[in-house]
C-alpha cells in the first residue's frame, strides 16, 4: 500500500526540489502542507495525491 503522506525530505525528493524550496517556496505557489502536533513538535506532512495534482498543475503544454 502506497503511504498517504509524506514528510517534507520526502517531498523534496519526489519533486527533486531543496528542503529549503519545500517550506518557503511551496506554500506559496500552492502546495499546501498539513500540519499534525502543535508547537515545536508540529509535523509538516505532504498529501502524496495533492502533490501529485499540483505537480501535474505545473506542467507546461
Amino acid at each position: 500500500m502506497r503511504p498517504q503522506f509524506m514528510d517534507a525530505r520526502q517531498t523534496a525528493e519526489y519533486l527533486n526540489m531543496s528542503v529549503t524550496w519545500v517550506y518557503r517556496d511551496a506554500p506559496r505557489l500552492g502546495l499546501a502542507a498539513h500540519k499534525f502536533g502543535a508547537g515545536r513538535n508540529a509535523k509538516l506532512q505532504f498529501k502524496v495525491s495533492e502533490v501529485d495534482a499540483w505537480a501535474r498543475q505545473q506542467r507546461m503544454d
